[in-house]
This record gives C-alpha cells, structure tokens and sequence, in this order.
C-alpha cells in the first residue's frame, strides 16, 4: 500500500480526535441524529438487535486475540511463514494498544441507555477496530498470493465484515457513528505501517523442507 494511503489516514484520523474533544457541534449534532435513529430502529425490532448483539460479539477483544494467537502460530509452526506470523502478531498488538491510548486520552461518554451496557469511553471503537484490523491484515497476505478475481474478492468480503460489525456498533448504541470512522482510520494508518516495519526486520518466509 502507498504511503500516502496510512498517512493520509493518520492525518483524518487525528483531525476527527480533535473535533471530538474540542467538542465541535456540527459532529455532536450529526452524531446524536444517526444515532436517534438508530434508537428507533432497535425499539421496534427486538429480534434485529439480539441478532446484532451475536453478531457484534465475533469483533470482541479476547476473541480478536484468540484469532491472532491462532492464526500466528499456525502461520509459522505449518509453513514457516515468519513475516506473515509476524505480521498478524505486531498488528494484533498494536491495534489494541493504539486505540485503548486514545480511549484513555478522549473521555467520550457512549450514547445513554444503549441497547449494550458499556461504561468506558467510547472513541475510538475497539470492535469496529478489530473487526476492520482482520479484514485488512487478510488482505495484504493474500494480495500477493491470488489473482485478479482472488483480490476482488478478498477485499468485498473484508469491507463487508468490517462495515457489518461497525454497523452493529451504531446500532447498538454501543459508540457514536464518528466512533466507527475514528477506528477505521485508526486500523488503515496502523497496519500498513506495521506491515511496512515488518517488512524490514523480519526475514522472508522459508519453505519447510521434506
């Protein structure tokens, strides 16, 4: 990915942290009407939203760690796959490390009597970041490995899951909609340059022998 691309993302992404704790009213505003709206929604559709609750929990921290731990140890004991493992090790590190940061720095409160029970701040999502921080590490290790159709379709199915997770999170109420944006280009500022950083320190892959 060019470097533009994460920078770009870095710079959106700390101008929306600035109008949230400057509390810019234009973004309160807008936040409060979509999220009414959600609060509508979910009123009068209790099975749509039980449904979003099992839905929202696949994005959950320890289940966000369990895939990572997994997925990198598979990577390098099976295939010896050390950039790959390392890769999936140092963004499913930094991406928690990055957003509980800026959970501790914003003091955002959630939206009240959502249809979730939360009490921490809520920018930046951490589901929302998680969810989005899969889809993209899965786009960059099978980029170079598919063809046209591959990479078309590795990348419609991580946008849809990470649109549907942070969707879950609006609607539940559980964060404000610049909550979700906020993770989004949280994950799309870290993880390519993680990638990038990796890619430098640690050696290629090496086919097991035998």
């Amino acid at each position: 990915m060019p470097l533009v691309c994460p920078v770009a993302a870095a710079i959106g992404f700390l101008l929306l942290f600035a109008l949230i704790i400057s509390g810019w009213t234009p973004l309160d505003q807008l936040d409060t009407t979509l999220s009414e709206r959600a609060r509508e929604y979910g009123s009068v559709r209790p099975d749509a939203i039980e449904i979003q609750r099992q839905i929202t929990d696949a994005a959950a921290t320890e289940v966000f760690f369990a895939v990572g731990l997994a997925s990198a140890v598979v990577l390098l004991l099976r295939w010896r796959a050390y950039a790959a493992a390392a890769l999936i090790a140092a963004v499913f590190v930094a991406v928690p490390v990055v957003w509980g940061l800026f959970h501790a720095l914003a003091h955002r409160p959630r939206p009240e009597d959502g249809f979730v029970h939360l009490t921490s701040n809520g920018f930046p999502s951490g589901h929302a970041a998680n969810s989005a921080a899969v889809a993209l590490v899965a786009v960059l290790l099978l980029w170079p490995r598919v063809r046209r159709l591959g990479r078309v379709l590795a990348v419609a199915v991580a946008a849809v899951f990470a649109l549907v997770i942070g969707a879950t999170r609006v609607t539940l109420l559980a964060h404000w909609p610049s909550d979700v944006i906020g993770a989004w280009l949280l994950v799309l500022a870290v993880v390519p340059l993680t990638a990038r950083l990796v890619a430098r320190v640690v050696p290629p892959s090496r086919p097991r022998e035998g």
